[in-house]
């Protein structure tokens, strides 16, 4: 008895606590703070006070930026967990991505959980949830953190796009979205098993030490196939975005506009860090797949999208098309050293870039559609008549989406040819070749919302006033000022994307 109390005694004694740098992890500690925070007041506060909630959440949201501030400043990267969570310029570029993002799009939901009858405070909360997801994924490079960071980014984001609970559309929505988001977990689990399996670890620095070579078996390839194809489906990529079309139009009308952009984001940075840190000494086996992905992907979202007549279904297959962008630089990584910054620098200004105009758009339908109360292109003609000013900003946004200089999209395809002329090659130039018939094709359907709103007349002969609430406002304001300032002085953001660049 005596020998297992002293055995007991020495092991206690010879414990010592993990040493967990604080600061490093204060923006994930900051911003679950205030998720529990809304979960308090949404108990508390009566329903005369349940705007408040909101703000609280947008408050919560601005607060945590300060330590990604701070840690910017600091400038020093940071390992965790035996190199399983990572501080770095890129994941901290991420999380103010993420934050930012977040911000606006409670911007854009105050007033329409208000005057929908929604339930604010859970909103709110499982919006900081997958926030907070999405920013353990910047930091993941292991594939069991990148696991949970997925599964604490979707599950919130499910219960998000059935929040209108008495729409059956809002009901399918969630339904589609859940059922194949569950699939592709499933297949990108079983490939990360794999992966696992053939190297013995889930450290992607220490996967990518172990891949180079070539050598490795061809179960390791289905692995990593595997892997790329879950997260494909978080991006929407052809032929995992049957989810897409559906989600977006039956949500509400905000959580499109998150999945659209923050979840989008979150599934490219999990792909950023398995393609640069993981997997970047097999560029024989992602090479074509993300050629073949990117390829699909433009030419099927775009294809559609020409024949859309509702506004929201038209940007869900923009959505799509504007993935394929994205996805073209990684056919590229592992060619040299030069396709690979210039791949890692056109993904994240491409990310950052979308996101505001892609936010700005949204925006602007949520405030057409309070006068209108149609989600139908048609519903756009005569705009500029009575709403001169939404249908400027709408124009800014849609010219950026397509690519139209001096605004901050053609900047980000901009960065994704050169990308591509880095990485050499005839498959590098033809998907360059691809890519560019591909914008203009896009610029149809962009330019299709443009002539209702400009030369079309208005359907119902209704002038009256679009009023849009103030906190829709500023969203549009901010996300208009960011299209605009980054098209006319790239070069403050460029520097930004350089300072988060690639360096291994």
């Amino acid at each position: 008895m005596h020998s297992v109390l002293a055995a007991v005694v020495g092991a206690v004694s010879s414990f010592h606590a993990p040493h967990v740098d604080f600061h490093a992890i204060a923006p994930e500690i900051t911003l679950v703070a205030v998720a529990l925070i809304v979960l308090v007041a949404d108990l508390i506060l009566d329903e005369t006070r349940k705007h408040l909630i909101t703000t609280i959440a947008g408050a919560g949201l601005a607060l945590s930026v300060i330590p990604v501030i701070t840690l910017a400043v600091n400038g020093n990267d940071r390992s965790l967990f035996g190199g399983a969570y990572v501080v770095d310029n890129f994941a901290l570029v991420m999380k103010a991505l993420f934050l930012v993002t977040g911000y606006i799009v409670l911007l854009m939901s105050a007033n329409y959980l208000a005057e929908g009858d929604y339930y604010e405070g859970e909103y709110s909360f499982l919006l900081l949830c997958s926030i907070f997801g999405m920013m353990a994924m910047a930091s993941s490079r292991d594939l069991i953190s990148i696991f949970i960071a997925l599964e604490t980014l979707s599950i919130p984001a499910y219960l998000l796009a059935g929040w209108r609970k008495r729409d059956l559309k809002s009901n399918e929505a969630m339904l589609k979205y859940y059922l194949l988001g569950v699939v592709a977990s499933a297949v990108m689990l079983y490939g990360m098993s794999l992966v696992y399996g053939i190297t013995g670890t889930t450290v992607l620095g220490e996967i990518a030490a172990k891949v180079r070579g070539g050598n490795s078996p061809a179960i390791l390839t289905a692995g990593m196939f595997l892997v790329i194809a879950g997260f494909a489906f978080k991006v929407s990529a052809v032929p995992f975005h049957q989810w897409a079309p559906d989600t977006y139009e039956g949500a509400p009308t905000p959580v499109t506009a998150f999945l659209s952009v923050a979840s989008k984001a979150a599934g490219f940075t999990a792909i950023m860090q398995l393609v640069f840190y993981g997997f970047l000494g097999r560029s024989d086996v992602y090479q074509p797949i993300f050629w073949v992905l990117s390829v699909a992907t433009m030419i099927v979202g775009n294809l559609i999208a020409l024949r859309q007549t509702n506004i929201v279904r038209m940007l869900a297959y923009s959505s799509i098309a504007q993935a394929g962008f994205i996805l073209a630089p990684f056919a590229v990584v592992g060619s040299n050293d030069s396709a690979n910054t210039s791949a890692f620098n056109a993904v994240v200004l491409y990310l950052m870039v979308y996101a505001v105009m892609n936010l700005g758009a949204f925006a602007m339908v949520i405030a057409i559609a309070r006068k209108t109360k149609s989600g139908e292109i048609s519903s756009y003609g005569g705009l500029f008549s009575y709403a001169p000013a939404p249908a400027v900003l709408m124009t800014i946004f849609l010219f950026s989406l397509a690519g139209i200089p001096p605004l901050a999209g053609s900047w980000a395809k901009l960065f994704v040819f050169k990308s591509l002329i880095d990485g050499g090659g005839a498959w590098a130039v033809s998907l360059a070749v691809i890519a560019a018939v591909n914008s203009v094709i896009a610029f149809f359907y962009y330019a299709n919302v443009m002539k209702e709103m400009w030369m079309k007349p208005v359907p119902d002969g209704d002038r009256t006033a679009v009023r849009i609430p103030p906190a829709l406002t500023a969203a549009m304001g901010l996300c208009a000022v960011a299209v605009v300032v980054i098209g006319v002085y790239p070069q403050l953001f460029t520097r930004l994307v350089d300072l988060s660049g690639f360096t291994g």
